[in-house]
């Protein structure tokens, strides 16, 4: 049945992929993806031959309606995205909503995604959370950090580690320094780590050792400081 699937891929250990989501790959006419030397490596590795078609930020509002054209006319797309689960701080909503609009049924499947190890495996109590993704770099920054002051659920964000330090030192100015903070890098790769402590502690290690990779930061909320 014509359709578009939302696959999620793994990010960092090329064994966090159903054997459902393989086979859909395998199934689909045509996989749209980020970068296609990325995914090509993940096609190979499962010996999927189906083929690719660049779909990313920069192009997605110019392809979107060829996309819905296709399925249209009966045939089955995927969509991936360079690592994790599409349209989580990647390219994706605006495919999925068009496709509604358009009455073209969607089927996301369950699957890898950086958020939910890194918050679950941080400490911080992980009944109520909120996902935050990346902050805007300047324009608008100041005022999504004033509306976090005073959440009370846990917030999750993610950062690339050239702005590691500069996010940590705005959340310890906003939250105080002494807020909770867990921070995962390198989720499912070979160097995968996980810090916690306070805001200070993390912005002083960060100030000695420079960061690398990708981070997902995880800040306690305002009404978890006493638990």
């Amino acid at each position: 049945m014509a359709k578009l699937y939302i696959v999620p891929t793994p990010i960092g250990n090329l064994e966090d992929i159903t054997f459902r989501a393989i086979n859909i790959l395998k199934d689909v006419n045509l996989i749209l993806c980020e970068d296609t030397r990325r995914s090509k490596k993940l096609l190979i590795h499962y010996n999927i031959e189906t083929p690719l078609r660049s779909h990313h930020k920069f192009n997605e509002h110019k392809e979107v309606g060829k996309i819905v054209d296709k399925i249209l006319s009966g045939e089955k797309i995927a969509l991936i995205s360079d690592a994790g689960t599409p349209g989580i701080s990647d390219p994706g909503f605006l495919a999925v909503r068009t496709c509604i609009e358009n009455n073209i049924e969607v089927e996301c499947l369950p699957g890898a995604t950086a958020l939910i190890p890194a918050l679950v495996n941080s400490g911080i109590p992980f009944d109520k959370f909120v996902f935050e993704g990346f902050l805007p770099v300047k324009k608008g920054r100041k005022t999504r950090l004033e509306k976090l002051i005073d959440e009370n659920r846990t917030m999750i964000f993610y950062e690339s580690p050239h702005k590691l330090l500069k996010t940590l030192r705005d959340f310890s100015n906003c939250f105080g320094p002494e807020r909770k903070v867990s921070i995962s890098r390198e989720i499912t790769k070979i160097y995968e780590e996980t810090i916690r402590g306070t805001l200070e502690d993390i912005v002083n290690l960060f100030m000695e050792k420079p960061p690398k990779g990708e981070f997902v930061i995880i800040v306690e909320g305002l009404s978890l400081i006493h638990i």
